[in-house]
C-alpha cells in the first residue's frame, strides 16, 4: 500500500514522522508534494520518503491520498484533480478543518470517490493521537476500516458526525497546546520552592502523562480518582480548593469556549 500527502505542513508532518516511527509502511511508499519545495523536499530526504513532483503523481500512484493543505486551498485542489481522482480513485481522506464530506464530494465531481475527513492532533508522530473520523454515506466499510487502521496506528480513534467537529479540534486539536501549558505552570510552581527547571518539568509531564493513561485505562471516572487521591483534611483538598478558589475549571471552559468560538467563525 502506498500512502500520499498533499501538502507538507506541521500536521502532516506529524502524520508521517508517526508512520515511519510506526513502520505502518515502507518508507518509500509514502509519497509526499507541497507547493513549498523548501518544505517538502529535504523532509522527504531526511526521512526517506518518495518527494512526488505534483499533485497529480501522488493521486495516481497512491492507494490513500492524505489532504493535508490549508481550508482555503482543500477544494481549490480537489477540483483540479477531478480526472486523476476519477480514474484512479483513491480513498481521499482530508484533515483540513472546516471543509464538509458534501464540499469535498461535489468538488470531486466523482459520485464513487470514498472519501473520509480526518481530524488528528499532533501527537500522532509520537504514536500518542487522538483522531476524530466521519465518512461519507458511500464510502465502503472496508475503505473506512484501511483508514481507521492507519490512525489507530498512530494512537486512538473515535467516529464522530461532523457537525461535533469543531468541538473535537478543541478538546485535542488545541488542548495538547493548554495541556503543555498545565505542565509549565506546575513546573514553575516547583521553580518557585527551589527545583531546577528541566527536573521540575519532567517530574511535571511524567506526573501528567501517568495521570492520563490512568484516566484512559480505569473504569472510575476522572471525579472519583480525585477522590482516590484526596485525603481528609489532607494537602490535596487544600490545594484543589485553592485553584478552584483561582477558577481552573472556570477558566479551562471558557478556554474551550474561545477556541470553539473562533474556528465556527472560519
Amino acid at each position: 500500500m502506498k500512502i500520499g500527502f498533499i501538502g507538507a505542513g506541521h500536521m502532516a508532518q506529524a502524520i508521517m514522522i508517526g508512520l515511519c516511527k510506526q513502520k505502518y509502511v515502507a518508507t518509500a511508499d509514502i509519497l509526499v508534494h507541497s507547493a513549498h519545495e523548501t518544505s517538502y523536499q529535504p523532509f522527504a530526504a531526511e526521512h526517506g520518503l518518495t518527494a512526488a513532483t505534483s499533485n497529480a503523481e501522488i493521486v495516481t500512484q497512491a492507494d490513500i491520498v492524505i489532504l493535508a493543505v490549508p481550508a482555503a486551498q482543500t477544494l481549490d485542489i480537489v477540483a483540479s484533480l477531478q480526472d486523476e481522482l476519477a480514474s484512479h480513485e483513491p480513498i481521499l481522506v482530508s484533515v483540513a478543518g472546516g471543509i464538509s464530506l458534501a464540499q469535498l464530494q461535489e468538488n470531486s465531481d466523482s459520485t464513487g470517490l470514498s472519501i473520509v475527513r480526518a481530524m488528528p492532533n499532533v501527537n500522532v508522530a509520537i504514536g500518542q493521537g487522538m483522531t476524530a473520523l466521519v465518512t461519507s454515506p458511500i464510502t465502503p466499510t472496508a475503505d473506512f476500516a484501511q483508514v481507521e487502521q492507519l490512525f489507530q496506528a498512530l494512537g486512538d480513534t473515535t467516529p464522530l458526525a461532523e457537525k461535533d467537529f469543531a468541538t473535537f479540534s478543541a478538546l485535542a486539536g488545541s488542548a495538547p497546546a493548554y495541556a503543555y501549558l498545565f505542565i509549565d505552570s506546575l513546573a514553575r510552581a516547583g521553580v518557585k520552592y527551589g527545583l531546577d527547571k528541566e527536573i521540575a518539568t519532567k517530574i511535571a509531564a511524567q506526573t501528567v502523562l501517568g495521570s492520563a493513561a490512568n484516566v484512559a485505562e480505569s473504569s472510575t471516572n476522572p471525579w472519583g480518582l480525585i477522590d482516590q487521591v484526596s485525603s481528609p483534611g489532607g494537602t490535596t483538598v487544600a490545594g484543589l480548593l485553592a485553584m478552584e478558589e483561582a477558577g481552573l475549571m472556570t477558566a479551562v471552559v471558557k478556554g474551550i469556549d474561545a477556541t470553539i468560538a473562533k474556528e465556527n467563525a472560519e
